[in-house]
Order: structure tokens, then sequence, then C-alpha cells
């Protein structure tokens, strides 16, 4: 890699997580709320009332929020119970090679510390229960904001209106 270029991967992954953004940008303003000033009959008294969109769903509530939450941690988890398994796995393998010194006078046998597999082993458990939960709130999300844009007359907001 050259100096000062930094990795591939990360811009990568940087371009396309704001494409995306991007695109929940867009169609939450194609989608945005309308409101309209009624009038309160035998009164001077108005207020507001706003059509309930598909953009509303895209607003991280309760459960929205906890889906994000165990997403990015079941991400997080992951990467780390990866880390331990390859770094483990790496540094076993170092050990296994053979050692060609006639004259070893001050061989030493290093063995890789315990307990790193089984960290791996935990985080994989961690990242499991973290996916499940993730699935539970990601169900909820989304069955609550096709109830929100449910209307009687059904629409498609290409036309800006």
């Amino acid at each position: 890699m050259g100096e000062g270029r930094g990795s591939t991967l990360v811009h990568l992954l940087v371009v396309i997580l704001s494409l995306v953004a991007f695109g929940f940008a867009i169609a939450a303003e194609r989608r945005r709320s309308i409101g309209m000033i009624h009038k309160v009959e035998n009164s001077n008294a108005t207020y507001c009332v706003y059509s309930s969109d598909v953009a509303t769903g895209y607003a991280p509530g309760g459960n929205r929020a906890w889906t994000i939450i165990y997403f990015v941690s079941s991400w997080v988890t992951f990467l780390v119970a990866e880390a331990c398994l390859v770094a483990g796995a790496k540094k076993n393998a170092v050990h296994t090679k053979y050692r060609d010194m006639i004259y070893a006078q001050n061989l030493s046998c290093e063995a890789l510390r315990k307990g790193i597999f089984i960290a791996g082993a935990v985080f994989i458990v961690a990242t499991m229960i973290l996916n499940v939960y993730f699935y539970m709130y990601v169900t909820k999300a989304t069955t609550q904001a096709a109830h929100k844009t449910k209307r009687s007359s059904s629409t498609v907001g290409m036309t800006g209106s």
C-alpha cells in the first residue's frame, strides 16, 4: 500500500454507506408529510393536520433504535471474535513450524496464551444472541412501519405533490 493512501476497503465502505444514506435522504424527502390548516367550527381556532407517510417509518423510534443498536453490536462482537480466532490461529501456526537450529541454547517453547480461542467462542455466542435480538426488533420495526403507512387510497409518491 502506498504511503498516505489508506485502506481501499475503508474507502469502499465509506462510499457505500454514504450512498445508502443519500438514498434514504432522497426517499424521505420524496415522501415527507404535508400539513394542512383546519379551522375549528364555531370558533376562530385553527390547527394543523399532517399526513402520515412512509418517511415517518424512517425515523428511529423505539424498535428501530434497538434494531440499530443490536445490528452494530453484533458486528462489533463478530469482529472481536474473528480477531481472537485469526490471531490465535496465526500465533499457533508459528509455534508448530519446525525449528531448524542445531545450536539452540536459548530455545524457548512459547505457547499460545490460554483462553484466546475461548474468548473467540464467547464472542461468537454473543454475536448469535445479538443477531437473534436484531432479527426480533427488525421484524417489529418493519411491521410497525407497514401498519403506519396503510391508507384507504394507496398512492405512489413519484409526482412531488
